[in-house]
């Protein structure tokens, strides 16, 4: 199952009165398969999927998939701590025609490596989607080891990983453990280089909200071997996707976007909108990279 070499986790546009602006997502959308975006990951942490609605989940990947569908992958983020609670979630995305879903390592409880593969197999099990795995133990606090993805790759529909450890020796130990049907991805877009280079497929993006078209060139030209200028154009993007994390995502591309005329409004709380200092440092950002 092929999604694609650049996925954008898309932000969730809000109105000022903080409801989800399904015109603003359709716009974004859009823009997003128009500028570099092979696939579209909605539902996940840069959408603030936490402080969605059951009924918002549904409108919003809906809008997603009537205005993109038929120009790129529509991937949905259906995982939780709760099993039953995201085998619910798959099974209503699923009936909606998507392209796969993403299942984030269930959080907070801190499930042993059995409990993982358990949870992980039983929501598979209960689609007939492509399913990535979303490893980022940051936000977790448990890893996926690669001992577990391995064994969870054995099964027919579990397809992929999002790999947000930070570690490449981790990715590299999968790629090893995993045929080479299996697809790893980059769950941090400074680690995209060398994850190409052990073997990955891509990137599920933030910093592709703005310069997607830049991303997919530097994996273009690091496939087809001008290792070189992939990894100098990789060089050049280095400051702006450090500078997308200088507070919580999806804070900053949140305020960049807006700043792009790209109009997704604030974030929800428990989040805050961005401080005037950090503010000002994007701005300046954003036109060092000509893109205001």
């Amino acid at each position: 199952m092929e999604f694609g070499e650049v996925i954008t986790a898309m932000v969730t546009p809000f109105n000022t009165d903080l409801e989800v602006d399904y015109e603003a997502t359709a716009e974004l959308a859009n823009y997003l398969v128009e500028n570099g975006s092979d696939g579209i990951l909605v539902l996940g942490t840069t959408g603030e999927v936490p402080t969605l609605t059951k009924d918002e989940k549904i409108k919003l990947v809906k809008t997603v998939k009537e205005e993109v569908g038929g120009r790129a992958k529509v991937i949905v983020g259906t995982g939780s701590y709760s099993t039953s609670a995201s085998i619910e979630m798959t099974k209503k995305i699923e009936a909606i025609g998507v392209d796969g879903v993403m299942l984030v390592t269930p959080y907070y409880n801190k499930p042993p490596q059995s409990g993982l593969y358990r949870h992980f197999k039983m929501v598979a099990k209960e689609t007939d989607l492509p399913v990535i795995l979303y490893n980022v133990p940051g936000r977790t606090s448990r890893n996926i080891e690669p001992e577990t993805v391995a064994k969870l790759a054995e099964i027919e529909n579990i397809v992929a990983i999002k790999e947000a450890s930070g570690d490449v020796e981790q990715a590299a130990t999968i790629n090893r453990l995993t045929d080479d049907e299996f697809l790893i991805y980059s769950g941090d877009d400074g680690l995209t280089l060398p994850i190409l280079s052990i073997g990955g497929t891509g990137v599920i993006s933030v910093s592709s909200h703005l310069v997607g078209n830049q991303i997919k060139e530097m994996i273009t030209l690091y496939k087809a071997g001008k290792v070189k200028e992939a990894a100098d154009l990789n060089a050049e993007l280095g400051e702006l996707f450090g500078k997308m994390f200088i507070t919580p995502n999806p804070i900053p591309v949140k305020c960049s976007l807006n700043l792009l005329g790209q109009k997704v409004g604030p974030v929800r709380p428990p989040l805050a909108d961005i401080d005037q200092e950090e503010k000002a440092v994007l701005e300046v950002l954003l036109k060092e990279y000509n893109l205001v």
